[in-house]
């Protein structure tokens, strides 16, 4: 490497040179070593790599892979929403960096660090020279050293950069699947935890990692804490370090150099208020109240812990990490039981301890489910990676027929429920006391078709429903009067009139309703399932006087503010509460076969795959998906709605949330729409969609199902986002109600999240523009 001393001071030693080498062309590979069918993709068939400098951030590096278009291509290409133009790498050894051979041609080979834990990056440089490549391979060794040691490689020696050359790991005996990386052990330097913390970086720095300190890095602001700790107990003290998300450096900086305390206080003894504190020795540091809409996401690889912070309207990014595996542990189990407390002003000592480890067991991350085959991606999962559909621009110069022109609605009203048909293409939108019904037009795009008005029970009285249901065959709606709690409306949808009130009972109550199975709705079939707030009950229009089926009844002594129902194809029953607990029963009338116990936070909504497999429930912060199939104990093999699960196996729920970093981008609380599952008769669910905001976010069931929780895509639009589901039938179309407007989306053009997809408005959108000034 000595021969290239003398060309690399003239550009190492210049700060003023952003660029140190380039490689002029080439072209980048996503390398997939475990599937079959893309194992090798090409994302830029014409690229240059580049190391730069980092800016404003001494002794950081950055490997720029650029896309390098031909004469007339970049025009073709401005129109898009986001142009992939460059994929940018934080230098550092994390990337596993190191030269090697494809197919005779030469390469250069990191790790993907924001994908799979096996795929890599591959750049071919066919055309560049030995001593070129050489010469680039050495700028990346150097650019490690100091990133690691936090000086100038100038005075390094051949040796001093041979740590740097990656060797091949040796290979690990272990029985069955894999084995985990191991834990940290013992003390781990600050510089260890400095290049940890890579994995919590997001978009297109994929190891944007904690900036080291130097003259020209600003020192974020301490933040002053609202009481003193120090005379205070602490429920756990562990040592750490303190970090905050970083917009300009896109990645945690460290907010002090010195190893902190990281602990958990209760402000007043037995309040159950709680605060996670960092105090250093010249006082405290931060203090940040222990509540659900703090976002926490623990890491067990990092051995740390990130979440966000409400600063006066601006939403933060913080993360801590810990020095050994058990304070982590002692930490996450003290976070977690005070979060409990808080959320249930009760002690989590006096929970039973099957419940105490079910809710324990909902942190964990990364943990491949029960029974889950490593399937191929289908071909247009793949297709959609390599070529993903621009949406096309609304049509211009449409002329429209007076039938066509949507009617003015009442000043102040905004689009509030959402609900998608099942047999006519259709989708239907409450506004107030009006409903808006649009077709299904194809190629992604929703069409107004009418409006059914002034909403009124057949005695002529108008109301606003809080609540529908598609109803026999899309023939009907059921809906909800907040005004008249002890019925349901029926409204023929062709004549856009309610033609009956079905009384349910004198003194109960319907809160909430459901089809008498999953794909109900596409039959003949009358009945359906009601809920009052701790009852269950069976809706029969058919019978004379009351409607309430009595031999289909059960009202529970505990107040269990039902709070949703959801059915299984085979009519199985998953029911909601505001507490957060979780009842599946294998029919009406009868107890429930499995009880899951509340983490805390009221479920808003509830859903269910078509065979029963899966739940996911909504709440305010994240989404809970469960496993219902039992996995061990005499009735191995059933689900939790034919079987009670054993008391030490319970299901291990797992949390769908946004990464810290992302929601501080979007910088607003998040409170997530109800979840849904794509939905189809003979269909697979493949995917989960909801909402929150302005953006509408989907998870890819397969990869949530293998433990990789994070893995959402997103679309931001201008206005605030109602509710979303899936077209039935269909797993890539999704139905999006506005306040102001309603659309089409297709799912592949949802974006992986970035601080440019997160932070730009969103163009195109499928629907007609008059819809947004003129509402129906």
């Amino acid at each position: 490497m000595n021969i290239f001393r003398s060309l690399i001071g003239k550009v190492w030693q210049d700060p003023n040179a952003a660029e140190v080498v380039k490689i002029e062309m080439g072209q980048l590979y996503l390398v997939r070593p475990g599937n079959i069918r893309s194992s090798r993709e090409c994302i830029y068939n014409e690229a240059m790599a580049t190391v730069r400098r980092v800016p404003a951030i001494e002794h950081n590096f950055q490997l720029v892979i650029t896309r390098v278009y031909e004469d007339g291509d970049q025009e073709l290409l401005e129109d898009e929403d986001e142009t992939d133009e460059e994929r940018v790498f934080l230098v550092s050894e994390e990337l596993e960096f190191r030269s090697g051979e494809t197919d005779g041609e030469p390469t250069f080979i990191w790790r993907d660090l924001d994908g799979d834990v096996d795929e890599l990056y591959e750049f071919v440089a066919a055309n560049a020279n030995e001593p070129t490549r050489a010469f680039f391979e050495t700028c990346m060794y150097r650019a490690m050293y100091e990133r690691k040691y936090k000086i100038s490689a100038d005075a390094t020696r051949d040796a001093d950069l041979d740590q740097f050359i990656w060797q091949p790991p040796a290979p690990t005996k272990a029985k069955g699947k894999a084995v985990n990386r191991q834990p940290h052990k013992g003390h781990t330097d600050p510089e260890a935890l400095s290049e940890a913390m890579g994995n919590l970086s997001v978009g297109n720095s994929s190891v944007t990692q904690s900036p080291p300190r130097s003259s020209t890095t600003t020192r974020v602001p301490k933040t002053k804490a609202p009481f003193q700790s120090a005379s205070l107990p602490a429920m756990t003290a562990q040592e750490g370090h303190l970090f905050k998300w970083d917009f300009d450096a896109e990645g945690f900086v460290n907010e002090r150099d010195d190893l902190l305390v990281i602990k958990i206080v209760e402000r007043t003894n037995g309040d159950y208020n709680y605060w996670l504190m960092a105090t250093a020795d010249d006082g405290d540091v931060v203090a940040h109240k222990i509540t659900s809409d703090m976002n926490p996401r623990w890491a067990q690889k990092t051995l740390s812990l990130t979440w966000n912070y409400n600063n006066n309207g601006q939403h933060e990014s913080w993360a801590c990490s810990f020095q050994t595996t058990e304070a982590f542990v002692a930490f996450k189990q003290a976070f977690m039981s005070c979060t409990w407390e808080a959320l249930h002003r009760s002690p989590f000592s006096k929970v039973k301890a099957d419940e105490q480890a079910y809710v324990m067991s909902s942190g964990a991350e990364d943990v491949e489910m029960r029974d889950v085959e490593d399937e191929e991606e289908d071909e247009d999962e793949v297709e959609s990676e390599l070529d993903p559909e621009e949406e096309p621009s609304d049509s211009e110069g449409e002329e429209e027929d007076e039938d066509d022109v949507v009617p003015p609605l009442g000043q102040g009203e905004r689009n509030s429920q959402l609900t998608v048909g099942y047999k006519g293409d259709r989708s239907y939108v409450v506004r107030g006391n009006n409903i808006g019904v649009f077709n299904h037009s194809g190629d992604n795009q929703v069409k107004y078709y009418a409006t059914i008005s002034k909403i009124a029970t057949p005695k002529g009285k108008e109301f606003k429903p809080h609540e529908v249901m598609l109803h026999d065959q899309d023939s009907k709606m059921i809906l909800m009067n907040p005004l008249e709690p002890h019925s349901l409306y029926n409204m023929d949808i062709e004549r856009g009139k309610v033609v009956e009130e079905w009384k349910i009972h004198d003194d109960i109550t319907v809160d909430h309703i459901a089809p008498d199975n999953k794909f109900a709705q596409t039959t003949r079939e009358q009945t359906l399932v009601g809920a009052s707030h701790n009852a269950l009950f069976r809706v029969d229009p058919r019978i004379s006087g009351n409607k309430m089926v009595d031999s289909q009844y059960k009202q529970y002594v505990s107040k269990n503010k039902f709070s949703g129902v959801a059915t299984t194809e085979s009519g199985k029953l998953a029911v909601a509460s505001e507490k957060g607990d979780i009842r599946l029963f294998d029919s009406i009338g009868k107890n429930a076969k499995t009880a899951l116990p509340p983490l805390g936070d009221p479920i808003l909504g509830i859903d269910v795959t078509a065979n029963g497999r899966w739940i996911v429930a909504t709440t305010k912060t994240y989404l809970l998906l469960i496993d219902t199939l039992i996995g061990e104990g005499r009735y191995a093999g059933n689900l939790g709605f034919d079987r009670s699960f054993p008391a030490n196996a319970k299901p291990m729920p797992r949390r769908l949330q946004l990464r810290a970093e992302h929601v501080a981008y979007m910088n607003h609380d998040i409170n997530f729409a109800t979840a849904r599952f794509n939905t189809g008769e003979g269909q697979e669910e493949n995917a989960i969609v909801t909402a929150t905001g302005q953006y509408v976010i989907a998870w890819d069931f397969a990869k949530v199902k293998k433990g990789q929780l994070d893995k959402y895509e997103i679309k931001k639009y201008e206005d605030m986002v109602v509710q979303d589901n899936f077209k039935f039938g269909d797993d890539k179309e999704i139905i999006v109600a506005l306040q102001n407007n309603v659309l089409a989306i297709n799912k592949k053009n949802l974006k992986r999240p970035t601080r440019t997809s997160l932070a730009t408005p969103s163009t195109g959108l499928r629907s007609r523009s008059n819809i947004v000034n003129s509402p129906y």
